[in-house]
């Protein structure tokens, strides 16, 4: 399967946080290697392969943000929890899908009021998600219960489809940050985990990250890698900053990670990254964030320490039910994560990463 044709699969499918299963299911029928569930929700690719060699984690995460139902109003709509860091502002007025008691996928729009009813103070604020809640078309408790079968606890995702611009070479579509990244994963393993390596990669589809880097917890402590590789789907800042200051811009090459919220990159193993990038032609971008975090954030604190290397796909727009990413830049990174692993050997990982 070519890598738009995967990407594209990967995004339409629905997988909020704790229910990641149509995600995990799909990339366990495209992956050469065996595939091991566990009860996280986590999907392991290649462990029965290993051996005496240093284990490289090729991480990624299947979940995307989404929401929960809480509660079904008196008059229909439901009430909403948020799995993962929404802003308020980009709820409001945009379509949802809820999957219901049966497995059904039942269609819905966040609620959005008129302006005409809405009072001084309402108009110049932005939307509690209390007062927020999905519209499916009905008008009772009862009719939103029985016709569509709706519960306490059903998962609702966007409602949106893949799109792909060949002038611009631009993706568009739900979840990239991060169904990029488990497309890389699959690309990437299933190239690489019959190879002759000096290593053994391993293919870590973590549940759970948009609400604190739950699965990524449980599996470094489960394989406990020589070295992380994280394929993210990152905050692209092209459309908000200049040219001079952007450091994440879609289009203009992957992106490395100094610090982010939850780790400061191992400055030897960054140094590591950039040479083989530069050696190979393939441009890259570094930032320094102040917030958000990655998988990698679990992994480079797991057992004595783990060497890890995040990559970046930049992404317009994610945590929202719209972003854009670069399709050179995917290549780009499943290129990279290609050669870094047939460099990678025991010697570097063991002495180089710690000294």
């Amino acid at each position: 399967m070519e890598s738009l044709e995967l990407i594209k699969e990967l995004s339409n499918l629905h997988g909020t946080s704790g229910f990641e299963d149509e995600v995990i299911e799909f990339i366990s029928k495209k992956v050469k290697g065996k595939a091991e569930r566990d009860s996280i929700n986590n999907l392991f690719i290649g462990l029965n392969k290993i051996a005496a060699k240093p284990v490289v984690a090729l991480d990624c995460h299947s979940d995307e943000v989404g929401f929960m139902v809480e509660g079904i109003n008196p008059n229909g709509t439901l009430s909403i929890l948020p799995l993962g860091g929404w802003h308020n502002a980009v709820i409001p007025a945009h379509a949802v899908k809820i999957k219901n008691a049966k497995g059904e996928y039942v269609d819905g729009v966040v609620a959005s009021k008129p302006p005409h009813f809405m009072s001084a103070e309402e108009r110049n604020r932005l939307p509690k998600l209390e007062e927020m809640s999905i519209d499916l078309g009905t008008s009772s408790w009862k009719e939103t219960q029985e016709i569509f079968n709706i519960e306490v606890g059903n998962p609702i995702t966007p409602d949106v489809i893949f799109k792909y611009d060949e002038k611009l070479g631009v993706m568009r579509g739900k979840a990239l940050d991060n169904r990029l990244g488990c497309a890389a994963v699959v690309e990437v393993i299933n190239e690489m985990g019959s190879k002759n390596l000096n290593v053994t990669p391993v293919g870590v589809i973590a549940s759970q990250e948009e609400v604190g880097l739950r699965g990524a917890q449980v599996a470094a402590n489960r394989l406990k890698p020589d070295f992380a590789i994280i394929f993210e789907g990152s905050p692209a800042d092209d459309t908000f900053k200049s040219e001079f200051s952007s450091k994440s811009a879609i289009g203009k090459g992957i992106q490395f990670r100094v610090v982010d919220g939850g780790m400061i990159s191992n400055h030897r193993v960054l140094s590591y990254a950039k040479k083989i990038a530069e050696e190979n032609g393939i441009p890259y971008q570094v930032i320094a964030r102040s917030g958000g975090s990655t998988n990698g954030a679990r992994y480079h604190m797991a057992n004595e320490g783990i060497p890890t290397l995040v990559i970046g796909i930049p992404t317009r727009y994610i945590h929202t039910h719209y972003g854009y990413a670069s399709l050179k830049d995917y290549k780009d990174a499943v290129k990279f994560g290609k050669l870094i692993l047939e460099k990678l050997t025991y010697k570097y990982i063991k002495k180089r990463c710690f000294k």
